[in-house]
């Protein structure tokens, strides 16, 4: 790999959704990390986010921002974007990351769910790209990466809403691939497996309670039973492979979906 691939990233500008924790979270920090300015995102208390973002500019030496859009609304997803031109005078990279997760049986399922699911992991990568793809064309460059999931490739029991969106999401980032394939701008998918993340915590009970099974028992023989290596994504494995696809050396790479996912797909 080029030696100055991810020195281009310095100063370019970065929305990353669900960025107050987990996935998002790390995905901001490493661009910071390399001198990206971000704008963070995600819900929470007030307090605790604005803490988030303070330590992630000091810890880092970049500008860093908080936009609170609701990923259910779209004039707030709309506004998000522009947020971004408005403070930083363009936008280079977009992580859509937001997600959220419900675990029942299909005949069981709650329709108020499946909407929320659909809304924030479907239809917000939707509304975000659309909103910034005319701030990439103007620049002639852009980084579009959808955070999608190995339930993005395969299914599992009891996540029917959750395996229809990101199965949509890896869908959407091969047609947005090819739409944008000659102006300058890339559309990825990234399929991580399990990440032990706050939202795979509150699975962890959820699948125990859906399977009458111990939490020790949802780890070992559902988790971590579909992925070869046994263990874990870790947070830095995602971010190199996000870092090398929003840099100069993954320029070529476009509308394809990229599992990290210890093997699980393989099988």
């Amino acid at each position: 790999m080029p030696k100055d691939s991810f020195a281009s990233l310095k100063d370019q500008v970065a929305i990353v959704t669900g960025s107050t924790s987990g996935i998002g979270h790390a995905m901001a920090e490493a661009l910071a990390e390399r001198g990206v300015r971000v704008v963070l995102n995600g819900l929470g208390d007030p307090a605790a986010i604005e803490k988030t973002r303070a330590d992630l500019e000091a810890a880092t030496g970049s500008a860093v921002r908080y936009h609170g859009a609701d990923m259910t609304k779209p004039a707030e997803i709309a506004d998000m974007i522009g947020f971004a031109q408005r403070e930083f005078g363009r936008l280079d990279i977009l992580i859509n990351n937001a997600g959220v997760q419900h675990v029942e049986a299909i005949e069981n399922f709650p329709e108020a769910k499946w909407d929320w699911i659909i809304a924030i992991n479907l239809t917000a990568t939707f509304h975000a790209t659309k909103a910034a793809i005319p701030l990439m064309k103007a620049n002639g460059h852009g980084r579009i990466i959808n955070v999608a999931s190995a339930h993005g490739l395969v299914a599992s029991p009891f996540k029917s809403a959750y395996v229809a969106a990101k199965h949509g999401v890896v869908g959407f980032t091969k047609t947005a691939g090819l739409e944008l394939a000659q102006a300058g701008i890339t559309c990825n998918a990234i399929c991580p497996g399990y990440v032990k993340t706050p939202l795979v915590e509150g699975q962890i009970a959820d699948q125990a309670r859906t399977r009458n099974m111990t939490p020790e028992q949802v780890v070992k023989d559902v988790m971590l039973a579909a992925q070869p290596t046994k263990q874990f994504v870790t947070f830095d494995q995602l971010c190199g492979l996000m870092l090398y696809l929003v840099s100069d050396a993954g320029a070529s790479c476009t509308g394809a979906a990229y599992p990290v996912d210890g093997g699980w797909t393989a099988e």
